[in-house]
This record gives structure tokens, sequence and C-alpha cells, in this order.
């Protein structure tokens, strides 16, 4: 297939490209860059030039392809709830340019929106329309879509790490190299899930080929890690103390990362197992982040 791909010079979206064109496709790589687009032609995608923000061009990239894949996003967290409206818009386009045809359309959640409550596993047969995170505009706008017939289907993303990244945590090593201290609120127990970029990337080319319209994802390689163990990690790699800190420090300590700094976002992935036969294969979250304290410390 000729798949409209965006994100795809990005942390997840280079990966998936990889994939895509491993898998035999032919990738049409949205970038708005001169340098996004000599890597993407050094790899073989197809560039197409155009952003988030120029409707015209999300349509026009749609309307070229078999299928698409939505993977990029804006990470400036600091304007989470923008971003997540932006996101939206940019659904709602792509979704309308392929309304009438069977074309797949694969968008990009959170595992943190197959939660009922707070802490309770995330599955991937639940959707918490009434989500306090601002990430669930996301695939409220995917249903909508659904609901009038688009062939959509969401993966679902949690911490995804290799050395060089790890979601949220990345900014929480920064936090913490800055101000000399392993910070974590009251007991450290609450979790993240995480999955290898590598495996979370060929989820999205497994979801393309075998994936069916509706279904969500779950890109989950481990459950959930508890921040308490992700601290002790760091805190011996880093040789930095740990500290704990009440609930009510959290945005004074972290900044914007304290909105998410401690949820407890466990998630299971058996179904997408089982339905995909995706089996997530490379290294954990812990073992990236040891290699991350190691590559630092030497």
């Amino acid at each position: 297939m000729r798949v409209f791909l965006t994100g795809a010079t990005g942390f997840v979206g280079a990966r998936v490209a990889d994939q895509l064109l491993a898998g035999g496709h032919q990738v049409l790589g949205l970038t708005r860059s001169d340098a996004g687009a000599q890597s993407l032609m050094a790899k073989g995608v197809n560039v197409y030039r155009g952003t988030l923000e120029d409707p015209d061009s999300l349509r026009s990239g749609a309307a070229q392809a078999d299928a698409v894949i939505h993977t990029a996003f804006d990470h400036d967290f600091s304007h989470f709830v923008e971003n997540c409206e932006k996101d939206r818009l940019v659904i709602e386009t792509i979704g309308a340019e392929l309304k009438g045809s069977d074309r797949p359309f694969i968008i990009t959640s959170g595992t943190g929106m197959g939660s009922l409550l707070p802490g309770a596993v995330a599955m991937e047969n639940v959707f918490n329309a009434n989500s306090p995170n601002p990430r669930v505009a996301s695939e409220l706008a995917g249903q909508v879509l659904q609901d009038a017939g688009v062939n959509l289907s969401v993966v679902r993303l949690p911490q995804v790490h290799d050395t060089a990244r790890q979601g949220l945590l990345t900014q929480y090593i920064e936090i913490a190299r800055q101000k000399g201290i392993i910070a974590y609120l009251g007991d450290g127990a609450n979790r993240f899930a995480a999955a290898h970029v590598l495996d979370v990337a060929l989820l999205y080319r497994l979801a393309l080929e075998k994936g069916e319209a509706g279904a969500r994802y779950h890109a989950v390689g481990e459950e959930g890690i508890s921040v308490r163990r992700i601290a002790e990690t760091l805190s011996a790699a880093l040789d930095l103390p740990m500290m704990s800190l009440p609930p009510e420090r959290a945005e004074s300590h972290f900044g914007w990362l304290g909105m998410f700094v401690g949820m407890d976002l466990p998630a299971s992935s058996i179904t997408t197992r089982e339905r995909l036969n995706w089996q997530p294969v490379g290294p954990g979250l812990i073992e990236d982040l040891e290699q991350v304290a190691m590559t630092t410390n030497n």
C-alpha cells in the first residue's frame, strides 16, 4: 500500500516508516523541513511537504494514499491542552478526506484512555470518553469518524523508549539532573506502562496489515513499572539521592510534568497480542534507563 505517514521524521514515526518499507509498502512522509526531507529521501521515503497546521496539505496527502497512519503530535507539554485540540482538528481533517472509502486510518492515543478509574489496568475494549486527560480529544474525534463509516483504528501508546528517549521520563531525568535529586510522589507505587520503540513501530505495521476497523490496540510491552523502581534505578545509575515529595509539591518541583508524574497508568496488551500476533521483544524500560545513565556517566 501507499501510506501517508504523519510524524515521519519523529521518534516513533521514523521507525514506523522503516517498518512499512521493510513490509514492502510505499511511504509518503509528511515533513516541514529540508533536514526532514533529506532524512526521508535517504531511506527511500517519498517526501511530502506540509504541516499539521495546514489543512489543505493534510487533505492532499491523504488523497494520494491508500492508507493513513497519524503518529505526529506536538510534544510541548507546557501547551498540552492546546496540542490535544490541534490533534483533534488534524484527525477530523484527514478523516473527512477518507469518508466514503475503505482506506485505513490509524490514529494515535494514550493507554490511559482505556481506564475507567485511576489505577485500573487500561484495556483495549474500554474507552473512557469522560477522561479528564485532554488527549481524550483524539479518540473522541476518531469515534465520530468511525460512526460516519471511516475505517479507523487506534494505537494507544504508553511510555515509549530506547536509550535516547523514554517518553515523559526523558524530562523526569532532566529535572533530576538539574535539581540533584531523584524525586517521586508519596510512596512511588504508581505505575507507568512501557514499550520499546521498535516494538511499537512493528505494531503500527501489523495494525495496518491485519487490523480491524474500530479496533483499539495497546502498544504495551510492560504492564506497569512503579515510579519508585524507576527512581531507584536512576538513583543508583546517576549517583543521586532519592526523595519522596508530597503530592502538593508536584507542580513546584516538576513543573508541567507534575500533572503526570503521580498518575497510576498500568495497561494491558493481551488482546492486542492475540489479535495481531504481536510479540514485543525489545529491551525493557529499566534496562534502557540503566543504559542511558551508563552512557551519561561515561
